[in-house]
């Protein structure tokens, strides 16, 4: 079927109370990822809208903060229901434009709806403290929360619901206007959602969206004097930029980056249920997961048949169109995706690997890589040292746990991990042993709105949903009233 015959809106920015169909920095095509179509041409910002985003946030958060938590509340609350009415056109528009299954798309719009709930109740909950005087004369001493100010927030392609609704939702839910920036590869899902908002009551001003150079873009806005904070969910190098840019002006920076997720296969491990659990994870969006598990670290009691089995799966699953209800595995998201995957197995293959399967491009329109398996892949090579955000997986056999924990914890990076055993002892201690943001035991379900989700060493500073997630975006303020005269 052609995208041509689907409904995809016309991409805009939101700056200063207004969508604008054109911009001053040109336009880009945006691409269906299975068919290689040009679905719309997308308005890019110059510096004249990225300033009046800026300007306009300013503004908007003068409104926007004197809201009560209740009233932000009900409003971010409405937000969650208009993304339930309007989830299956959102989800179709994703998978268009991102080339994920529906199946994901729905799944992942409906997730946002969720996170919006849960972040709405915690605008209520954003506690102070008071504090007893120690000094005579002193009435009170309190320790307060308020919104940090405007914020620029900055998305990629791989989730692009899911990640602009985590950043919109907890920035607005604290009293924060936002200037939006997601992946000009997405761009449409963002504007729904922004939509989503604006009808749910968020002032104007409070809500704008550009897209444009992305180095001009970030720059620009973190220079501005009204943007008093950054988030970004991104790649480890764009992260460290970004993170210098804000130091440099003394500006709050939240970085949620890659990582090289491990899995550790105990001896005890229930093999099936970990297959099974492993196999979904792995190729759920082609594997563009930033937590998405990556090095398998398997008993050797187990390899010899985990990676036959895991192979063979990996190969039987279907891929195709996201809008085929019998499609398992989508396109790549864009063509550079594709290159990247033919570095890394052309580098493995080079230092002696096995490709158990996969390892190719697959013929014909979009950007479709096969689902690919790599043994005996030596530690100098790059899919053990680099993420590869893609259908990859690395299997590697281990004898002691000591071993496989040793080297889970080998990568300057630590997002997601994960592991699998029915030892209660043994899960404890993964769970204390692997540095790592989110540890998963007997399942890779570590992101929900009620949990922090955030890495350690390069992999982050900060953490985007839960209560944490929240107070990213306030600032401490200590008041102290003594007694007048």
């Amino acid at each position: 079927m052609s995208s041509m015959n689907v409904p995809y809106p016309q991409p805009a920015l939101h700056v200063a109370g207004q969508w604008l169909h054109q911009a001053s920095g040109g336009e880009r095509a945006v691409m269906n990822p299975a068919t290689g179509e040009v679905l719309a041409m997308l308005p890019l910002a110059g510096p004249a809208e990225i300033a009046a985003a800026a300007e306009a946030a300013g503004r908007g958060f003068q409104v926007w903060r004197r809201q009560s938590a209740q009233q932000r509340y009900a409003v971010v609350r409405k937000a969650a229901e208009l993304l339930r009415e309007r989830t299956r056109q959102i989800a179709t528009v994703l998978t268009l434009e991102q080339g994920k299954p529906l199946s994901e798309s729905l799944r992942e719009v409906g997730l946002c709806a969720d996170i919006l709930d849960f972040q709405a109740e915690e605008a209520k909950r954003l506690y102070g403290r008071l504090v007893p005087p120690r000094v005579e004369g002193i009435l009170s001493q309190s320790v307060l929360r308020q919104p940090i100010g405007p914020v620029a927030a900055f998305t990629p392609w791989n989730f692009p619901a899911n990640l602009p609704s985590r950043k919109l939702g907890s920035a607005l839910a604290a009293g924060c206007s936002v200037v939006i920036k997601p992946a000009e590869e997405t761009p449409a899902t963002c504007m729904l959602i922004v939509q989503a908002f604006l009808d749910a009551g968020v002032p104007p001003e409070a809500v704008n969206m550009v897209c444009g150079d992305p180095a001009q873009v970030s720059s620009q806005l973190i220079a501005h004097p009204a943007i008093r904070k950054a988030s970004l969910t991104g790649s480890v190098a764009v992260g460290k930029l970004l993170g210098q840019l804000c130091a440099e002006r003394v500006k709050r920076f939240t970085g949620e980056l890659g990582g090289h997720a491990p899995v550790i296969v105990c001896p005890d491990a229930d093999v099936g249920f970990a297959l099974k659990s492993s196999l979904a994870a792995k190729f759920r969006n082609a594997g563009q997961v930033c937590a998405s598990p990556i090095r398998f670290y398997v008993h050797r009691s187990h390899h010899a048949d985990w990676a036959a089995r895991f192979s063979a799966a990996a190969q039987a699953l279907r891929l195709g169109p996201g809008l085929d209800g019998n499609t398992q595995m989508g396109p790549l998201s864009h063509a550079r995706r594709l290159d990247d995957m033919d570095r890394f197995v052309d580098d493995a293959r080079d230092q002696g690997s096995r490709i158990l399967c996969g390892g190719h491009r697959i013929e014909g329109p979009g950007y479709f890589y096969a689902p690919t398996v790599i043994a005996d892949a030596p530690d100098t090579a790059l899919v053990q040292q680099q993420e590869p955000f893609g259908p990859i997986a690395v299997l590697q056999p281990y004898d002691e746990l000591d071993e496989a924990i040793a080297r889970a914890n080998a990568l300057p990076y630590g997002l997601g991990a994960y592991a699998f055993t029915r030892d209660l002892h043994t899960a404890h201690r993964l769970g204390e042993e692997i540095e790592a943001g989110m540890v998963g035991i007997n399942h890779f379900g570590v992101s929900q709105p009620e949990m922090p989700f955030g890495g350690w060493k390069e992999s982050g500073i900060g953490q985007e949903m839960g209560a944490e997630g929240l107070l990213h975006y306030t600032e401490i303020k200590t008041v102290t009233v003594g007694v007048p005269g």
